[in-house]
């Protein structure tokens, strides 16, 4: 990987103040660093020197990272990664991008990269609004995967939920015509909200049967985790839910 894309006064154009009113956002998610295990450490300070990609305010040219022209596929909260490196092993044609900020999961997904032997695959440990907003230029993702982000059930805290119009607006931005958004939830409700988010999108589609009450069947390329395994057996519901972009009417 190029040692110039790991610094960011060497990635191209700079976009707005992010401490600007303008872009400030509710968090979705709560800072907390958890018990980190001496191997995702290790993995995470050996392996982040190779495929981590430093947060900054500017865009940066996902081919020049990556090495190659592919699609780039961004996955937002990958957790401890399980998903994500089977995806990206079994996928060598597309170019993963992970956001994550939480540090043990970030360091488990670099051991599953070293000891998978993964190339496809760089991690950003940052706030994935603010990547989204600050690095990925519009149009430079051919999918997106949001798998299982905080449900945040309290009423109160609905507010706090990741899938927002603000960020669906931001999402359909990034995506080329034909790219996709696939997020899947075990909570119900949430699923709903998602629903509507993206259908008020006027650019998204989505890719549901009418009769399937808008929700997708989980595409082969979403392995089952064994978090979701163990839930499905205690009869704990899964949705999916897909769109595709289209191309802007003239």
């Amino acid at each position: 990987m190029n040692a110039d894309i790991l610094d960011p006064s060497k990635t191209p154009s700079v976009v707005g103040d992010e401490n600007a009113p303008e872009n400030r956002h509710i968090r979705s998610f709560v800072r907390r660093q958890g018990r980190i295990s001496s191997a995702q450490t290790r993995y995470f300070d050996e392996m982040m020197q190779k495929i981590g990609l430093a947060y900054a305010p500017r865009r940066v040219d996902l081919d020049e990272v990556f090495g190659r022209h592919a699609p780039k596929i961004l996955e937002i909260g990958f957790g401890m990664g399980e998903a994500t490196a089977l995806i990206a092993a079994a996928n060598a044609s597309s170019d993963y991008l992970g956001v994550e900020v939480h540090t043990p999961g970030v360091g488990s997904l670099c051991k599953r990269v070293a000891e998978k032997g993964i190339t496809n695959l760089r991690i950003v440990r940052h706030d994935a609004f603010e990547v989204l907003r600050d690095m990925i230029a519009p149009g430079a993702l051919s999918g997106i995967h949001i798998f299982f982000p905080d449900p945040w059930p309290k009423a109160r805290h609905h507010k706090r939920r990741l899938i927002q119009p603000p960020l669906a607006a931001m999402l359909t931005d990034r995506l080329e015509p034909g790219g996709y958004v696939h997020c899947a939830t075990d909570w119900e409700d949430y699923a709903e909200q998602m629903l509507a988010v993206f259908s008020a999108e006027r650019l998204l589609r989505n890719t549901a049967d009418a009769d399937a009450k808008g929700f997708a069947p989980r595409p082969d390329y979403r392995p089952l985790t064994k978090f979701e395994t163990r839930g499905l057996s205690l009869g704990y519901g899964v949705w999916d839910v897909v769109f595709r972009r289209v191309r802007a009417q003239s």
